[in-house]
């Protein structure tokens, strides 16, 4: 396993909640990414923003990891759920929030 690989095994095995992203969550580098934040946030969720952007190495490390071509891609206690449009559809249908709840990660009321 090569050391980005393990890198970004050990980040989503750690984090209950984790998002590669272009930026940070505090300031998203592309609409994708500022959806999947904007989504999180509205939801309460504590979450983890890993910038791709950092490393070119990292950049094709997560895709390669996924199998997955594009960012953002988020993941779940460990499970990858997909990027912006899967989670945006997802959130839509509520399920989003039932994935959430059944990993056991706590929304805020209003969600």
């Amino acid at each position: 396993m090569s050391d980005i690989n393990a890198f970004i095994d050990n980040e989503v095995k750690s984090n209950d909640v984790i998002l590669f992203m272009k930026g940070v969550p505090q300031m998203p580098q592309c609409g994708f990414s500022g959806q999947v934040v904007a989504i999180l946030n509205h939801l309460g969720v504590p979450f983890k923003g890993v910038n791709i952007l950092a490393s070119d190495e990292l950049r094709q490390g997560i895709k390669d990891y996924s199998n997955w071509p594009t960012v953002p891609q988020l993941y779940i206690k460990g499970e990858f759920i997909g990027g912006c449009d899967i989670v945006r559809e997802m959130f839509q249908e509520g399920e989003l929030q039932t994935a959430l709840l059944e990993a056991g990660i706590p929304l805020k009321a209003s969600a």
